[in-house]
């Protein structure tokens, strides 16, 4: 063999234990690492039964066509033995749901038809107390477990907890309670899940866009199209009272007022933005309130007067009209073009929320609330006849300069001439009087 032989075959011998080395070396297994373990979903809302038979203080209540408020808030109807009104107002323990009827807020549109669902088509619901007797809130609220039973025969399941679990309500005091633990436990879960509010995702219910720029006619005349969108309006103040302002316009077309209830909630900031006689640009969103259409949620930053995105305020001082108002013309009908059809609408259905005057109207009837617990103590509804029409006049709580309560007897078979806002309550047309000076009494 020659030398030349010998150098090929030692450069092949080198080559093959290359190839095998890196074959050993290629085939060896990596440890494998090692896998998440996946969650176990738990039904919280069951995790503890109800038990009729502990101390607390329970009651199977029914969910009525107008009893859902907000995600958190219900009014339930119970017996006239637990509350004169047939109806308490239920806050819910542990849970703090976004806003949706006021304010509106990311998910508040969820939570609120989650609740509404649920329970009415429950075939049953307890209310519980979290102790021996019933416990409120600072605004007279029953503070309560809600149990709803699905159908017959199944298990009561805890609502509260249940719309924690979904992802629909943040920590209200959760870990307080007799259900805390579970409460709590609830909202960790919603949390690893990432449902709803924990999802980092956009609420499709909720209006991130630009606000629609409307005037006050198209909004009252076609509100139920606006519900739920961002809106801007421009007009007068003309009452501010209670976290509700009125906001209104006139419409040379139609020789009219229209108007629209705004609520500011607890943002004190806007009040003098929103004072009586200021002129402003309102940007909200139209929600639906016990049958009252509003503009909530208002988007406000001082630092920004200037911003056509923001509420601000045009210019102040103006005068407040109170354009005087048969009592026919109130209940009669009015035609009006929308878009290119004709529509018929009640006087008083156009005219909600704006502020009229009407004159010599006879005081036959006074109801005056007398519920303790009710912000409205006090509060009185007149019913007023003139030229064959009844007309209802709603007060507030009136008192005198020396700050003793007007009672009925002051109005009772007089003749008097008001000023006020036409309100919308429980399918009926009223004005609504906000002082003693709205009243005038002539006769």
């Amino acid at each position: 063999m020659n030398n030349t032989m010998k150098k090929l075959l030692s450069l092949l011998l080198v080559a093959v234990m290359t190839v095998c080395l890196l074959a050993a070396c290629g085939g060896e297994k990596k440890p494998e690492q090692p896998t998440q373990p996946e969650l176990k979903h738990i039904d919280y809302a069951v995790a503890q039964p109800l038990d009729m038979n502990s101390p607390t203080k329970k009651l199977e209540v029914k969910f009525g066509d107008r009893s859902q408020i907000d995600g958190d808030t219900t009014h339930f109807e119970v017996p006239t033995s637990v509350d004169s009104s047939g109806k308490i107002k239920a806050r819910y323990l542990a849970v703090d749901t976004p806003e949706s009827t006021g304010q509106i807020e990311e998910w508040g549109k969820a939570a609120s038809r989650y609740t509404q669902e649920t329970l009415s088509s429950a075939y049953s619901i307890v209310i519980e107390s979290d102790t021996e007797q019933w416990n409120f809130d600072g605004n007279g609220r029953y503070l309560l477990w809600i149990w709803y039973q699905p159908e017959m025969g199944t298990q009561y399941r805890n609502l509260n907890i249940e719309l924690l679990q979904n992802g629909l309500g943040a920590s209200s005091s959760a870990h307080e309670g007799r259900y805390g633990a579970d409460a709590v436990a609830a909202i960790n879960q919603a949390k690893q899940e990432k449902l709803y509010m924990w999802s980092g995702e956009k609420d499709p219910d909720f209006p991130y866009g630009e606000a629609a720029s409307v005037t006050l006619r198209e909004l009252r005349l076609n509100a139920a199209d606006y519900e739920g969108q961002k809106v801007a309006v421009e007009g007068l103040i003309t009452y501010n009272s209670d976290y509700t302002a009125f906001i209104q316009s006139y419409d040379s077309e139609t020789d009219m007022w229209y108007g629209m209830q705004v609520f500011y909630g607890y943002n004190s900031r806007l009040i003098p933005v929103l004072e009586q006689g200021a002129m402003v640009r309102v940007v909200g969103v139209v929600s639906n309130f016990y049958g009252t259409y509003q503009i909530s949620g208002l988007t406000y930053n001082p630092m920004k007067p200037e911003d056509p995105a923001n509420t601000s305020q045009i210019s102040k001082g103006n005068e407040v009209p109170f354009p005087e108002t048969s009592p026919t013309d109130f209940n009669s009908e009015k035609t009006v073009m929308i878009g290119e059809e004709e529509q018929t609408f009640r006087y008083c259905e156009m005219a909600v929320s704006t502020s009229i005057s009407m004159k010599n109207l006879k005081v036959t009837k006074v109801y005056t609330t007398t519920n303790p617990d009710s912000d409205d103590c006090g509060a009185m509804t007149l019913t007023c006849k003139a030229g064959g029409q009844t007309i209802s006049v709603r007060t507030e709580v009136l008192k005198d300069e020396d700050g003793n309560l007007i009672t009925a007897e002051a109005y009772k078979d007089k003749t008097i001439n008001v000023e006020g806002v036409v309100d919308h309550y429980e399918g009926k047309y009223q004005i609504r009087v906000y002082t003693k000076d709205d009243i005038e009494i002539v006769g």
